[in-house]
């Protein structure tokens, strides 16, 4: 029984060392590349494993780059939600709304320096109609749309909202203002540091949702009626300009 065990353990390990090569050789190739550019034996050949092997240990193409996605905004291969990540929980722990935002503008900017090299294939050959990509982009953008409603009811629950401004409303605020699109545009397109984007993102954030004067210690914003939180979830360095390798 040990031996077989052990046996499984170190099948496991390679296993995840082989899906790893693969998302790292994938993920260089996209960076350079672009999606349309890279194809699957290409991905194989850089990773040094076979074309099944891709298919075996992630799926095709679209699969690796929502793979891809994943584990470069999370930063690993864990399987640990960003919001259980330390900066979510000291989110969730803020004892002010202000401070909880700022927070969510920290995470924000955690997820654009990991994700940044791949923001021009989503803007560029999404905007160019690929289907593939349009889908993954389609996914990913409701997956944020969660994640935003969520923050949105925490903050509501337990600190308030500025007055006639509903839940779902502040949601969309967050979506809007943590999007991809926004960050690289101040970022690459107008040069803004990253500490300026981050302090920018995060008083806007909480103007818009608590009001000038609302959300310093103790709350003045008013509560609209939240129940709970349902696990909020994520918002995402300079890239280099996609180049053919």
């Amino acid at each position: 029984m040990t031996s077989r065990r052990y046996q499984s353990t170190v099948r496991a390990e390679q296993s995840r060392a082989t899906r790893q090569r693969v998302l790292d050789a994938a993920r260089a190739l996209f960076v350079r590349r672009g999606y349309n550019g890279t194809t699957v034996e290409a991905i194989a050949a850089r990773a040094q494993v076979s074309v099944q092997t891709v298919y075996n240990t992630v799926g095709g193409k679209a699969a690796v780059l929502k793979a891809v996605y994943d584990v470069t905004i999370a930063g690993d291969t864990d399987p640990i939600p960003m919001i259980e990540r330390p900066t979510g929980r000291a989110l969730l722990a803020a004892a002010d709304a202000r401070e909880c935002l700022a927070l969510y503008a920290r995470m924000s900017r955690e997820i654009y320096e990991r994700i940044g090299p791949l923001v021009p294939i989503l803007l560029t050959e999404g905007a160019a109609g690929d289907r593939e990509v349009r889908s993954f982009i389609d996914t990913i953008e409701n997956e944020r749309a969660i994640g935003t409603s969520n923050i949105a009811r925490h903050v509501a629950s337990r600190f308030g909202l500025r007055a006639g401004l509903s839940i779902e409303d502040a949601a969309d605020v967050l979506w809007t203002l943590t999007s991809p699109d926004v960050l690289y545009r101040l970022v690459r397109r107008r040069r803004w540091s990253l500490d300026h984007f981050e302090g920018w993102l995060a008083e806007t954030m909480a103007d818009s949702l608590l009001g000038p004067d609302g959300g310093g210690p103790g709350g003045s914003g008013v509560t609209n009626g939240a129940d709970g939180l349902a696990d909020p979830g994520s918002a995402t360095d300079p890239e280099p300009d996609n180049q053919t390798e």
